[in-house]
């Protein structure tokens, strides 16, 4: 079957009946671009994300709405967008807009899409961050912030808590900034390479979730998101290693007593990152937590005196 093209898609007449008649049911539309997606080895469930935010429902809504009509401008609109989904774009950058732990999150091709596991970090390091220091006005860093999604999570869960964001890329960090100002989280947001932008101060809690994808396991990755989401973000050299490496090797000039680290980590990579901070802190509790998948995907570091 040949390949559409976003321009070809929008050119291409929906139907006949649709063509003369302007009208077309919201089931109408879902099946035939799910029938589209699919067709491209596509996921077919991006149809209804789209259609949720062209018309404004969430899916409870949509599912009781099924046999309404779209709007005309609504139609043109889910079918250009449809466009974008079937040259593989993936929805959240077609809509702009993730949702991460509750808040609304802007995205495009500048940041990663924010991901449920990263959710699971932020809600572990919230609950460590509770018993070790209750609801103290601790001073928290995010490490490679990309959209904010960490930062902010973690400002608006912990208001107290002082928060400053860094990241390498100036383009990632103007995202990160209109998504604290859309959540109202006032963080401090720095520009630089990993723990350089806040090196000689003391900080109770850094977060990290660094690129840590090898560049070999590129081949097993999906063409949506090779094709779309920044390669600075996704992977890094020593077998995805390296910014793991860098950390342990820099956080111990910058954490107080006591103090937590956590990072993000890659599903097989849990024993050689525990070992780095095990090394990096002989005298820390280093835990390897497991997602809710069951695959070790976070690595905490609980500093005391």
């Amino acid at each position: 079957m040949k390949s559409l093209t976003h321009s070809s898609w929008k050119n291409k007449p929906i139907d006949s009946k649709a063509s003369i008649a302007m009208i077309e049911k919201i089931y109408e539309a879902l099946q035939r671009a799910s029938s589209l997606l699919e067709e491209k080895g596509l996921e077919a469930n991006m149809a209804p994300i789209l259609m949720e935010f062209i018309t404004n429902k969430n899916r409870a809504s949509l599912l009781a709405d099924l046999r309404e009509p779209l709007t005309d401008e609504q139609r043109k609109a889910f079918w250009n967008k449809t466009g974008e989904l079937l040259e593989g774009k993936p929805v959240q950058y077609v809509i702009g807009i993730e949702y991460f732990y509750g808040y609304p999150f802007k995205v495009d091709e500048n940041v990663l899409i924010p991901r449920p596991e990263t959710e699971e970090l932020v809600y572990g390091a919230i609950e460590r961050s509770r018993n070790l220091f209750h609801n103290k006005a601790i001073r928290v860093a995010d490490i490679g912030t990309g959209s904010g999604a960490i930062a902010v999570s973690f400002k608006k869960e912990w208001p107290e808590a002082n928060v400053t964001a860094t990241d390498i890329s100036k383009d990632a960090l103007c995202v990160a900034m209109q998504n604290a100002e859309t959540n109202e989280a006032d963080i401090h947001f720095r520009q630089g390479d990993l723990a350089a932008p806040i090196a000689n101060e003391k900080w109770d809690v850094i977060l990290s979730n660094p690129p840590y994808i090898a560049h070999e396991e590129a081949v097993q990755m999906s063409a949506t998101v090779l094709d779309h989401e920044p390669h600075s973000a996704l992977f890094a050299d020593e077998d995805g290693l390296f910014f793991y490496r860098k950390l342990a090797e820099t956080l111990p000039l910058l954490m107080n007593r006591p103090s937590l680290i956590g990072v993000e980590i890659g599903y097989l990579q849990g024993q050689a990152v525990h070992k780095l901070f095990q090394e990096a802190f002989p005298q820390a509790t280093v835990e390897t937590v497991k997602d809710i998948n069951g695959k070790d995907r976070m690595i905490y570091c609980k500093i005391y005196e």
